[in-house]
């Protein structure tokens, strides 16, 4: 039996979709450094030529994950929100894509210089809040660049820190539950620098 050519069509986007779902997969367990293309053509039931085919190996497979966070942080990041509301989206998106956010946690243990693209745009970021700062949703004495520091480190506190999620909240960090109290208390805790 013939496929449909649009069934045809399909298959290069179900496969590049499997592929990066396996990637995101074994970069998390195991970071950049760590990982395989072999390992994760495995996992994606794909010959590793595939990964250089559709994506140009690793690193390229790597800015395709990159690419696919930033798709899904524009539907939870409404920058048009306050900024509690903001950061207890970000709490929510950590727990429900914790692979994406055990990647930037790699990153960090790496300590390698990072890509020019994040410095630019955590710099924009910073702006952003010095902006916000000026509008009055958090105090002047306050540095919009440390703050963001605090605000990344709670959105990653449930994959950062398991063990201390569990002693202190007897929660799974990994449960829907533990993000909707967390996410909530992050939102109550930023919306009080209103004063």
């Amino acid at each position: 039996m013939r496929r449909a050519p649009e069934e045809k069509q399909r298959d290069p986007e179900r496969t590049k979709a499997r592929i990066l779902q396996a990637a995101v997969t074994e970069f998390a367990a195991k970071g950049f450094a760590g990982a395989r293309v072999s390992e994760i053509a495995d996992r994606a039931g794909v010959n590793k030529q595939l990964i250089s085919y559709y994506f140009g190996g690793k690193e390229g497979l790597y800015r395709a994950l990159t690419s696919q966070w930033q798709s899904e942080e524009s539907v939870f990041a409404d920058r048009s929100t306050s900024l509690g509301k903001l950061a207890a989206g970000y709490v929510r998106a950590s727990s429900a894509y914790r692979d994406f956010g055990k990647l930037m946690l790699w990153e960090g243990l790496s300590e390698a210089e990072p890509d020019p693209r994040f410095t630019q745009e955590m710099r924009r970021n910073v702006e952003e809040l010095r902006k916000r700062q000026e509008a009055g949703e958090f105090p002047a004495d306050l540095d919009p660049a440390a703050l963001l520091v605090v605000l990344f480190a709670a959105a990653a506190a449930g994959i950062a820190f398991p063990q201390l999620v569990r002693a202190v909240f007897d929660q799974d960090p990994a449960s829907p539950e533990f993000a909707e109290r967390f996410a909530t208390q992050i939102e109550r805790l930023v919306d009080h620098l209103r004063g």
